[in-house]
């Protein structure tokens, strides 16, 4: 199975992105032009054969990359390390070590080159300066992240900012979605939850349903949408500022099943993946530890994907998110740089041998490893009820499922000053790279 996406992956890139991508190809060919050169000025026959050899086989070896996968990828990509090893071996036992110094800086500068122009900077979200809220209504709960909410004096430090605030610790009900709609019948103009994600999710439908502003406060152990909202995380006293001095963004929301969220849903392997606190600790090691379970096969129905014309079949593991991670690593989670593009992120592993499971240790490239981008996917495994983790909370949901991008459905109030969104270090794809060096403008929506 090949990594795929319904959206071209140059799609949005800038001039200067598309001009990068040009220039790492340009140094990597300058890279071996230098001793060519210098071959040719020194009248040296060998000398020049053999980085004139190495130039053809950079050259070849470039094409083949870009242009095959499989087995011919892979001996490209050991070409285009032989090839500069060689060259620069040669000119050193030539005493010409400058040359190979030179070769090397230039073949630096495009890796440098390379990953600027893959980088995905995140562009902050437009912000809409709105006055503050006059009957702001927070639902926290005591027991999320091991105690934030007394360790922080949260409520205090809202109610001392006019805002109403519950304990779920006290009312009696875990049924967060009826508080929030009595409080926007009693007039709130504005929800906000300290809690976890799945919390988060719940309250977060319910503004949206009402179009009223939605407030996040980091009082999880997670706090995965906090962290992509550029909220801080070590201090969800912090977020309460919003309550004053804030503004307000637009984000989008997932849907699946007809119930919220605002991180991701997910199926088989991977609900054990976004559930584990090791993950983020140890990324290897947990994946490692579920390899037996990729292998052996998942226990229950088997599932299968579709989104858009694309079909996979019988996948361990399946991850829907509302907008696409940034995949840096063999679990998949990144980070979302954007959570308004108004597609889902879908990611799904298949694995049918040891060797797959091998491969799939490389990371996101990995053949067992389906990337996708659509406004809409859909799950199935012939009826039957499936585990679903949404948002972290553990889930049996009937089959079909139909998950769904609601684009800007959420009104988010953030802090003015807050850290913000870190840009996402690009891998050094060659392929992508190519096909964003060849990629013409992008055409503005109408």
């Amino acid at each position: 199975m090949v990594t795929q996406s319904t959206a071209p992956p140059h799609a949005g890139s800038s001039l200067l992105h598309r001009w990068l991508a040009r220039a790492a190809f340009f140094l990597v060919l300058a890279a071996f032009a230098v001793p060519v050169a210098v071959a040719g000025a020194k009248g040296s026959v060998s000398m020049l054969l053999i980085a004139a050899g190495c130039l053809v086989a950079t050259v070849a070896a470039i094409w083949w990359f870009l242009a095959h996968s499989g087995v011919l990828r892979w001996l490209a990509a050991v070409l285009l390390v032989a090839a500069p090893l060689a060259v620069l071996l040669v000119y050193a036992l030539h005493h010409l070590v400058w040359v190979a110094a030179v070769s090397a800086g230039l073949l630096v500068l495009a890796g440098g080159a390379g990953r600027r122009a893959l980088t995905q900077a995140a562009r902050s979200p437009h912000e809409v300066a709105t006055p503050p809220p006059r009957q702001p209504f927070l639902i926290m709960n005591p027991r999320s992240g091991g105690g934030k909410v007394g360790r922080f004096d949260l409520a205090e430090r809202a109610r001392a900012m006019g805002a109403e605030v519950v304990l779920l610790d006290t009312t009696g009900t875990t049924d967060v979605a009826a508080l929030a709609e009595d409080a926007v019948r009693r007039g709130a103009d504005l929800l906000g939850v300290a809690g976890g994600d799945g919390t988060q999710a719940i309250v977060a439908g319910v503004a949206a349903e009402h179009d009223i502003p939605f407030l996040v406060i980091s009082a999880g152990t997670r706090n995965h949408f906090a962290l992509d909202l550029g909220l801080d995380r070590d201090d969800p006293a912090a977020c309460l500022d919003a309550l004053t001095d804030g503004v307000e963004v637009r984000v989008d929301l997932g849907d699946i099943g007809g119930r919220t969220f605002v991180n991701n849903a997910s199926f088989g392997v991977y609900a054990a993946i976004v559930q584990s606190d090791a993950y983020r600790a140890d990324k290897a090691g947990t994946a490692l530890a579920l390899l037996p379970d990729l292998l052996t096969q998942q226990v229950g129905p088997r599932l299968s994907l579709r989104v858009g014309g694309t079909v996979c079949a019988g996948p361990q593991a399946i991850l829907v998110s509302n907008n696409p991670y940034t995949v840096d690593d063999v679990a998949g989670l990144g980070q979302r740089p954007r959570l308004d593009r108004g597609r889902l992120g879908v990611i799904s592993v298949t694995v049918d041998s040891t060797a797959d499971a091998v491969r799939l240790l490389r990371g996101r490239n990995a053949a067992p490893v389906t990337m996708l981008s659509a406004p809409e996917a859909v799950v199935e495994a012939g009826g039957a009820p499936v585990p679903v983790g949404v948002d972290g909370e553990s889930l049996l949901l009937d089959t079909p499922l139909v998950a769904r991008i609601r684009p800007g459905a959420l009104r988010v109030r953030v802090p003015r000053d807050r850290p913000g969104v870190r840009a996402a270090r690009a891998a050094l794809d060659w392929a992508h790279l190519g096909r964003l060096a060849l990629s013409g403008p992008t055409r503005k929506r109408s």
